[in-house]
């Protein structure tokens, strides 16, 4: 099996890339309308600007295969802004619209706490997830945020705090979704990262 990782121009792809290799999974990257809709597992990274994420989507006309594939079964991961772009819009960019894969906007982050939210941070399982099996339930995760979908719906599987409670871990059908990083999260991203694939699998 493998994982085609969505290249958009983030940053964070290579080091994604890296912590599939050290767990001994096949990758590849892409920005290829072709290249998504065969793919055997979709992984979108996400560092930096919602716009940049949503207009590199539709520039290189990748929104629709990627919907396609989603919608007939192949397993997604979304990293981030990966799972920012699944809800409908974003204050960070609100004249753009998102995937619509899940309902309602993401937002901003209240101010009165520091923001970006940036550093370890520990999760609240609202319910049993297959993204967290195998970690302990006082885990941290590496957070490098200021948006976030704080308006929480069924699909969350765990929530985080940050001046407000937000979806950490999304878990609907074949879409997962992490807010956090797990490419930077130490033994329990790795964790996390092979429960992803052995879904896939």
């Amino acid at each position: 099996m493998n994982v085609t990782l969505i290249d958009y121009g983030a940053g964070n792809v290579t080091s994604v890339e890296r912590a599939l290799q050290r767990l001994g999974a096949a990758s590849q990257r892409s920005h290829s309308p072709e290249c998504i809709a065969k793919a055997e597992a979709l992984l979108l990274p996400g560092v930096g600007h919602y716009a940049a994420l949503i207009r590199a989507l539709d520039e290189r006309a990748l929104r629709a295969p990627l919907l396609d594939a989603i919608k007939r079964g192949v397993p997604f991961l979304g990293v981030c802004l990966g799972l920012q772009a699944l809800y409908e819009t974003s204050d960070e960019a609100p004249e753009l619209s998102g995937l619509h894969l899940l309902p309602g906007p993401v937002r901003s982050l209240p101010a009165t706490v520091k923001l970006p939210h940036m550093g370890w941070n520990q999760l609240k399982l609202s319910r049993p997830s297959r993204l967290l099996q195998g970690i302990s339930a006082d885990a941290y995760f590496y957070f490098a945020h200021s948006f976030a979908a704080t308006n929480v719906n069924g699909e969350a599987v765990a929530l985080c705090n940050h001046g407000a409670d937000f979806a950490a871990v999304i878990e609907k059908q074949n879409i997962y979704a992490v807010q956090f990083h797990p490419e930077k999260s130490a033994d329990a991203g790795a964790q996390l990262l092979r429960n992803f694939l052995r879904l896939a699998a």
